[in-house]
């Protein structure tokens, strides 16, 4: 840890005026991150949480920062402090206030702060934590959500059972129903409700009794309650399916905001509706849903009740790519959305009264907009060269960015230089990729090569910004990065998603073989040293690769799967009964789609990393692949993080696993040496 902490004080110490010099990990782990945020109701304050990140200590520390929007951005103050986790900050509909989610006296809870100045108070002390506020439009109440124990009747109950687990002698837990864990927790017995808490007193009650979460963890990745304009009506997401393991059938309900009778709005559809958002008028409610039960991975789409007639309508069933993030126009009349299309997240608009949608903001990868009064538009924007800064879109010819909190890095540091390139699939579809060159790259020379796999498998590689996965580090460390985006990617129509589901190793992989073979046609790559790397599935490809393919002359596998028949112990089974057709014991697809079945033919030199707290992909896969490699005398290493997920997010974790991959890929590939002083920490690598 010494070594860590030596090499990241000398990165810090550096000159300030030093020549420029290529993007690395120092740099990547110095970039200050940009989380939630929150725009004041009269448009004129931006409110956004940021996070640092230290390698020396291996935490984060994250503060919520206030910033005038006037004049399309102006100087950024930081309204907390402190060596914890301040996030989602929500203005107080006067636009005096904020309430935020902060872990600074352990478990996170809601706070408020005035904006003219003085300390931050706890607003609320719920046994099970508190999350994800919403201010009633009187600013009398906030909706929140917090974990309980679904048979207590009240919050002294919750906090009794939580101490008398934690104080249990005993470590056995006892599970009698499925979806006992995700993602990375075990869940215990407790449930997801929503309460109301006074915003004065923070007087917490029960909205959402019952044994089921309201709302569930959520497939649309969040934002799943919202209250009417009148604060009479909250709409939230629930799955009240008696098996919610095999179910993607979140439901959108509307209740009393004083509590009352539950009433499901969207019943009809089998499978998921969620984020619902009411109209400024009142008028409607909107929310994402998709048509097809158990597909986790169909296209989402927006609908429309009319909350008047309880009239119902598809509002983009002609719009062929999915609904992301999307809100409403200030005067109720329209919806902005972004939507991932070929590799970038353009911002559309839908009319509330029909017709097809229209691109408001292009060639941009856009997320989480907001519409001010002036209809201008704030959002998230990113590039596979910065990562996120908040900007502002006063119509098409008038973009800036409102935030600059990492133009001082980039100022310092050489990126790679981003291409775009196109491809033909064996049946004519065409494919997408984004390369990433060496900084400082020279036509005439040779560089090794990477090919990247991303997971999913319906997912995309967009000209986005990543901390785990970034390709600007290794291409600081000498290689051409080639990122596809095959069969299974969002953005190129529904049919081009659908195409691997029930196919793991059919059309993707000849789609991948055809971008290999872009990648090495190159006369800048050097021939026979072109490796791979993916994650989750692009984890599991990389295993399919072992078997399937001896092109590439080394490979690296994060958090993939070997065994799909084993795999079935994840956590969400829906997933694996939709793609391989069924249940282990009666579909062959599972065994046909295990990349372990072609153990026989395994020979390239392979890294396999894996978090033992992923349970989405048990840990279990990877020592059965390594297993399985060194059985076969392929070289082979394995590096475990026991306090990872299927995310590596402590920051020397995150260091070891950069320079551990570098590592790997120069002892076979070439390209720069890895950080040997972080390498000396991984005492636990098999060699």
């Amino acid at each position: 840890m010494r070594s860590i902490a030596l090499v990241a004080c000398l990165s810090l110490a550096a000159p300030a005026l030093a020549a420029p010099h290529p993007f690395g990990f120092d740099d990547l782990i110095r970039a200050r991150r940009i989380g939630s945020f929150d725009v004041s109701p009269d448009g004129k304050w931006l409110a956004y949480a940021l996070t640092t990140m230290d390698v020396a200590e291996n935490r984060s520390t994250a503060a919520i920062w206030l910033q005038p929007l006037d004049g399309g951005g102006g100087e950024a103050r930081q309204l907390t402090a402190g060596r914890k986790h301040d996030r989602d900050p929500r203005f107080a509909p006067d636009g005096r206030r904020l309430a935020f989610v902060s872990d600074r006296d352990g478990t996170p809870q809601i706070f408020t702060i005035e904006l003219a100045g003085g300390e931050a108070r706890a607003l609320t002390k719920l046994a099970g934590g508190a999350d994800g506020p919403v201010w009633s439009p009187d600013g009398k109440f906030l909706v929140v959500a917090s974990e309980v124990f679904p048979d207590c009747a009240n919050d002294a109950c919750n906090k009794e059972r939580a101490e008398k687990l934690e104080k249990s002698k005993s470590s056995g837990r006892v599970i009698t129903r499925l979806l006992f864990r995700h993602w990375d927790s075990w869940r215990e017995g407790r449930r997801s409700h929503l309460f109301r808490v006074d915003a004065q007193s923070g007087d917490a009650r029960d909205l959402t009794p019952g044994n089921w979460d309201a709302p569930p963890f959520s497939l649309g990745g969040g934002g799943d309650y919202d209250v009417a304009p009148d604060g009479k009506t909250i709409a939230y997401a629930s799955n009240h399916d008696r098996v919610e393991a095999i179910s993607t059938n979140s439901d959108v309900w509307e209740i009393p905001s004083g509590g009352g009778a539950a009433k499901c709005v969207s019943c009809e559809n089998p499978a998921y509706d969620g984020t619902p958002r009411f109209s400024p008028d009142g008028k409607w409610l909107a929310w994402r849903a998709q048509r097809t039960p158990g597909y986790e991975s169909d296209r989402f789409e927006l609908m429309l009740l009319d909350r008047t007639t309880r009239a119902l309508k598809r509002l983009t069933a002609d719009f062929d790519d999915w609904v992301d993030d999307f809100t409403w126009a200030p005067d109720s009349r329209a919806i902005f959305f972004t939507s991932v299309v070929k590799g970038r997240a353009p911002i559309f608009s839908v009319a509330v009264d029909g017709g097809a949608p229209v691109e408001q903001l292009g060639g941009v990868t856009a997320g989480d907009p907001r519409a001010l009064p002036d209809r201008s538009l704030i959002y998230t924007r990113v590039a596979l060269d910065r990562p996120t800064e908040i900007w502002r879109a006063q119509g098409a010819a008038k973009v800036a960015p409102v935030t600059h909190v990492n133009d001082a890095l980039f100022d310092g540091v050489k990126m790679g230089e981003v291409r775009e390139r196109w491809l033909t699939a064996r049946d004519g579809k065409k494919i997408q990729a984004w390369m990433v060159l060496p900084p400082g790259f020279d036509e005439h020379k040779k560089y090794p090569a990477l090919l990247w796999v991303h997971g999913g498998p319906q997912g995309a590689w967009e000209n986005g910004w990543s901390y785990r996965w970034n390709p600007q580090v290794l291409a600081s460390a000498g290689y051409v990065m080639y990122l596809a985006n095959p069969r299974g990617s969002t953005g190129y129509g529904q049919e081009f998603v659908r195409g691997v589901s029930r196919d793991w190793g059919g059309l993707v992989f000849d789609d991948l073989m055809r971008a290999a073979d872009d990648l090495e046609s190159l006369p800048f790559v050097a021939k026979g040293k072109v490796g791979a790397a993916g994650a989750s599935f692009g984890g599991f490809m990389i295993n399919w690769f072992q078997g399937h393919t001896d092109r590439f002359r080394a490979l690296f596998c994060h958090d993939g799967i070997a065994n799909q028949e084993t795999m079935y112990a994840t956590e969400e089974l829906w997933f694996p009964e939709f793609e391989f057709h069924g249940l282990p014991w009666t579909s062959p697809d599972y065994r046909r789609s295990s990349p372990i079945e072609a153990a026989a033919n395994f020979k390239t030199p392979e890294l396999i990393v894996h978090g033992e707290k992923d349970y989405r992909i048990p840990v279990e896969q990877a020592l059965l692949m390594y297993t399985a490699l060194a059985r076969r005398d392929v070289p082979a290493k394995l590096l475990l993080f026991p306090d990872e997920n299927h995310w590596v997010l402590k920051p020397a974790n995150a260091r070891l696993w950069y320079a551990t991959m570098i590592d790997w890929f120069h002892g076979w590939l070439g390209g720069a040496p890895a950080d040997a002083k972080a390498l000396d920490s991984a005492a636990s690598v098999t060699k």
